[in-house]
């Protein structure tokens, strides 16, 4: 537990950056016993492991705690960056560059903590870091097995991200199922790690428990089941969290605790929520972070402070005002395709009390004959990240009907690349205007590979990725947006604007009004006669969160309220 003078520098460095690391080298912190607390999965997946460890993590901040939480992922790629969202859903990008799953949006969305690679490990990575070490003969003519080694590696990764940023708790969500053969491993590290640890380690098991409607009765049979089978690799969970959709009378609940081997105080049910965010308050007010702090022996401390987490439900349950987002993408029907973006509209629309309709609009069904029925009774437009040629006209068809119909706008990476080549095609008359990712014979390149891709083969992790500096112009505005002409956002992207063609669009009325101080590759570009029309080459909903919107995404949706009051006044 960080002494109580050290609470306030030890919330600023998990905010992580140049600024954090500083202050770390002027700090003596008192040396802690960090605790390790893992969460598995049964019965089946998609239960929700990442919203509990997100919770938890969150009534730990609150109470002051140091936290951090990571995600061992158990399949084979060494990151999801190439894999497809009808595959895994959004890829989501650290600030150090790192391309990972889409729970470490939940864990940064909850926390305000930013995460890196060390926060997400996949099975393909353990297994690389192990052959490469057996390649340079590490284990010294040993047959490597997984049993130490690969397990060794598991293990490793856990404890070095709890030494290396001296945590109270370190939070480790283990993918997959129990019973998955994909888990195997991972779940041997972790036994083996309790009995390292002794009681600075935990177990949380996140079971459901099905609602039979046909016999009005919940069964709890399946999370019997799935202890039995994490039992039988030797771990015995110290707290029960059963997801159901209907409320578990309590002498359910000290039966499963009875059959479980588990403390009746210790088995908490998930009830489904109108918003992952109550999920915090729904643990609180059973005492999960009571019972992790008095297993793990921690330090206590006061209440966690909620005051800020519970005026942002407020606004979200009481906000009686609507303003109606139109998302174009190709991945509209798949939920966690731009779950960023998705959340980001939702939390400053909250912060401007007001709730978000989002409409989701397949960019690849989209035509000139149907464009304006589907947008026309939208606020504002964004239009939506994403790779290759498929959807993308209709991206085009979009962006021209907002542009000449004055409607907010927001193009998110491939989305603003798309901005530059329909202004190209229908302001600038260059009509064969194309990036050379969709043609690489088009005679006006405006959106040209990046130089340092060019020499790239390899697929995975060789894009620009990571947080970099971006100089804002002065009065422009997302410089008003921001407060500020200096920012550093995520990117995730090969491809660039044409340096080329920057005074004749800016002649036209497209201004590159952000750049890369360093390399001058063009960031942001804005029309500053239309109410808002903002592309980033960057990804602005990365970093947004529940506490801290993104300042552009606040921006864009005031910037639709304004419009819908303007529509409702006539």
């Amino acid at each position: 537990m960080a002494c109580p003078d050290q609470k306030g520098a030890a919330r600023f460095l998990q905010g992580g950056g140049t600024a954090a690391h500083a202050v770390l080298t002027q700090l003596t912190f008192q040396k802690v016993d960090t605790k390790y607390i893992f969460v598995t999965g049964g019965v089946v997946s998609s239960l929700g492991k990442g919203i509990i460890s997100s919770s938890l993590a969150r009534l730990l901040l609150s109470r002051g705690y140091r936290v951090t939480i990571q995600k061992f992922d158990p399949y084979i790629n060494i990151d999801p960056g190439t894999l497809n969202p009808y595959e895994h859903g959004e890829c989501y990008v650290t600030a150090d560059g790192h391309e990972a799953d889409l729970d470490l949006g939940h864990y940064e969305r909850f926390t305000d903590i930013r995460t890196s690679r060390a926060n997400n490990v996949t099975t393909g990575r353990i297994y690389q870091t192990v052959i490469d070490k057996e390649r340079r003969g590490d284990y010294l003519g040993k047959t490597v097995q997984i049993i130490p080694h690969i397990t060794d590696e598991i293990k490793r990764n856990v404890k070095l991200l709890g030494k290396t940023g001296n945590y109270d708790f370190v939070i480790t969500e283990i993918g997959g199922t129990v019973g998955d053969i994909e888990s195997t491993p991972f779940l041997e590290a972790v036994r083996q790690l309790k009995w390292e640890l002794g009681r600075d380690a935990l177990f949380i098991h996140l079971t459901y428990v099905p609602y039979l409607k046909a016999a009005k009765e919940l069964k709890t049979k399946p999370t019997q089941h799935s202890v039995k089978q994490l039992q039988s690799v030797g771990i015995q969970p110290d707290v029960l969290v059963l997801r159901t959709e209907k409320e578990i009378p309590p002498s359910m609940l000290r039966k499963v605790g009875q059959f479980c081997n588990v403390a009746p105080d210790a088995v908490i049910q998930s009830l489904d929520q109108p918003t992952i965010y109550q999920v915090p308050l729904g643990m609180h007010a059973q005492h999960l972070d009571d019972i992790v702090i008095r297993l793990t022996g921690a330090d206590a401390t006061p209440e966690p402070d909620l005051t800020r987490w519970n005026m942002f439900l407020h606004k979200l349950a009481n906000a009686d005002k609507v303003v109606n987002i139109g998302l174009v993408g190709k991945y509209v029907e798949l939920q966690d395709a731009y779950k960023s973006i998705n959340e980001s509209l939702m939390q400053a629309a909250t912060h401007l009390d007001h709730k978000v309709n989002i409409v989701y609009i397949h960019s690849e069904k989209l035509t000139e004959a149907d464009v304006a029925e589907k947008l026309g009774g939208m606020d504002g437009v964004v239009i939506a990240p994403g790779f290759g040629q498929r959807g993308i006209e209709g991206k085009f068809t979009a962006l021209r009907w907002c542009r000449e119909n004055d409607v907010p706008t927001f193009g998110i990476c491939l989305g603003m690349q798309c901005m530059v080549i329909e202004f190209a095609r229908n302001v600038l008359g260059l009509h064969d205007a194309n990036s050379t990712e969709m043609d690489t014979k088009t005679p006006h390149n405006v959106i040209d590979l990046m130089e340092e891709q060019k020499s790239i083969s390899n697929m995975g992790g060789t894009m620009r990725l990571g947080a970099y500096e971006c100089s804002l112009r002065p009065g422009s505005r997302v410089a008003e947006a921001y407060g500020t002409t200096d920012i550093m956002e995520r990117h995730r992207h090969r491809f660039e604007f044409n340096e080329d063609y920057r005074e004749r669009f800016e002649q036209a009325g497209m201004q590159c009004v952000g750049e890369n101080p360093g390399t001058g590759l063009v960031e942001v570009v804005e029309i500053p006669g239309k109410r808002w029309f903002i592309g980033t080459q960057y990804h602005p909903e990365y970093q947004s969160t529940v506490l801290h919107p993104n300042p552009l995404f606040l921006s864009f949706v005031k910037a639709a309220i304004d419009f819908s009051d303007e529509k409702q006044s006539k």
